[in-house]
């Protein structure tokens, strides 16, 4: 089994906007709590894909 790291920028990518995005829904105001709040959705999502991309490498791609 190989690694593929070239989608470890993902994981990166995805764990910044979890760790910035859970407090800041929390201590900003409407609407701007909204918008955090949808920045750690999308944290989560990047970040399942990265891990999934770089453990799995041809996971879309295979048959």
């Amino acid at each position: 089994m190989t690694i593929s790291y070239q989608y470890s920028t993902l994981i990166i990518a995805g764990l910044v906007g979890m760790i910035w995005g859970l407090p800041a829904a929390h201590h900003l105001k409407k609407p701007f709590d909204i918008a955090a709040a949808v920045v750690v959705l999308c944290g989560v999502v990047v970040f399942a894909l990265g891990v999934l991309l770089t453990v799995i490498p041809g996971f879309f791609w295979s048959r």
